[in-house]
């Protein structure tokens, strides 16, 4: 079993500190879901892990199994467990899927295969991953893709920003499923960032952490999602707790 720790992570974007504190500790197998208000730094959260150019680290430490990564380029943290999905899938024209996997450490050998009956499981033509990654796909389509990249890596933990954002009903059952797999087929654990509890309906929580100002302020089971639903996130807000 492996462990994902993120301590005291502070984090600056255009000179203003977004992430003012963020911990939160989980285990390969299990799933974590982060929610809150716009403007809470979740998905800054996400972008800093990722090492977007742009999102100063202030202080902390995002570590698996003790290896930190905040100090390796976003290919090596890849390739030390970790998968980062973002809310909005950049196009790469010129790079095949392919192509991407293989630089990201994946065994080019049946390769082709593998991505193809990926597709089929998420319910996406395999013909879309013959093209440059992310050009000419619709939202859907990217999603699913990413789901390809995901299996095909097997990483120990998978970040996802805004997974189900853009998605239509079929689309983010499939993609919802597809985690929910992961997590028994090699133990991935997962680390979903979401405003709606309607992931929720396909990927079962083991934990759900509600954020604002940057920082965790409550951590519940499944039943946190039903208050969220209820109340909103207006009675989780610092100045008010």
């Amino acid at each position: 079993m492996s462990t994902l720790t993120i301590a005291g992570l502070r984090v600056e974007v255009a000179g203003k500190e977004v992430v003012k504190g963020f911990d939160l500790t989980m285990a390969s197998g299990e799933v974590h879901v982060i929610m809150g208000p716009n403007g809470s730094g979740k998905s800054t959260l996400a972008h800093a892990i990722a090492g977007r150019p742009g999102y100063k680290v202030l202080g902390g430490s995002v570590t698996i199994d003790g290896v930190e990564l905040l100090d390796l380029s976003p290919t090596e943290r890849t390739r030390h467990g970790l998968f980062l999905a973002l809310q909005h899938p950049m196009e790469v024209p010129g790079v095949r899927p392919l192509d991407m996997l293989v630089a990201a450490g994946a065994v080019r050998e049946g390769l082709a295969e593998r991505m193809s009956n990926e597709a089929r499981r998420v319910e996406l033509r395999p013909d879309v991953l013959e093209r440059f990654v992310n050009v000419d796909l619709s939202g859907g389509e990217r999603k699913r893709a990413e789901m390809v990249q995901l299996a095909i890596l097997q990483p120990q933990f998978a970040m996802l920003d805004e997974i189900d954002s853009g998605l239509d009903v079929d689309a983010l059952g499939a993609v919802a499923r597809r985690l929910q797999e992961a997590t028994t087929e090699w133990n991935c654990g997962v680390l979903a960032i979401t405003h709606f509890r309607r992931l929720l309906q396909e990927l079962t929580p083991t934990m759900i952490h509600v954020v604002s100002e940057g920082r965790v302020v409550a951590t519940g089971g499944p039943e946190l999602a039903e208050i969220l639903e209820k109340d909103g996130y207006e009675p989780f807000r610092i100045g008010n707790k």
